[in-house]
């Protein structure tokens, strides 16, 4: 794959487009399985609340990948991320209901860089507040 996106096309503050994740504990459940992360805070809610936690909470990094879906989604090819970091600011907590969390991220071009590459700042909000800080990629662009 290659990006579809043309370097020249793009300028400082290009919009991409937003997108929403829903998060359920079937959700956490089958990432728990993929990623071999079974710590009980993202799925047991007695254990997450003994420790002080609001309830269970999403993953951190299925938290990050969520969020970098609108950058590879808008690129078109996930290869053309050669960077990609976050801070963790809050979690994004996931009740037991049929509704979950939603994760509503948005991003924008924020600098055009060298050979092709541009980055792109990223927010990510879930119940209103930012779950992710310093969020951003660098993608090399057609």
């Amino acid at each position: 794959m290659t990006a579809q996106i043309k370097y020249a096309d793009v300028e400082v503050g290009t919009e991409l487009p937003a997108g929403s994740f829903p998060v359920t504990r079937a959700t956490l459940v089958r990432y728990a399985g993929a990623s071999g992360d079974f710590n009980p805070i993202h799925w047991n809610e007695k254990f997450a609340k003994e420790v002080g936690l609001p309830d269970v909470i999403a993953h951190g990094m299925f938290t990050m990948a969520e969020a970098i879906r609108v950058v590879t989604d808008w690129v078109g090819d996930p290869g053309a991320v050669v960077e990609y970091g976050v801070r963790f600011t809050k979690p994004v907590v996931v009740p037991n209901d049929e509704t979950g969390a939603l994760v509503e991220v948005t991003a924008k071009v924020a600098a055009k860089l060298d050979d092709h590459r541009v980055r792109v700042d990223l927010t990510a909000m879930s119940a209103g507040q930012k779950v992710l800080g310093m969020s951003r990629a660098v993608v090399v662009l057609a």
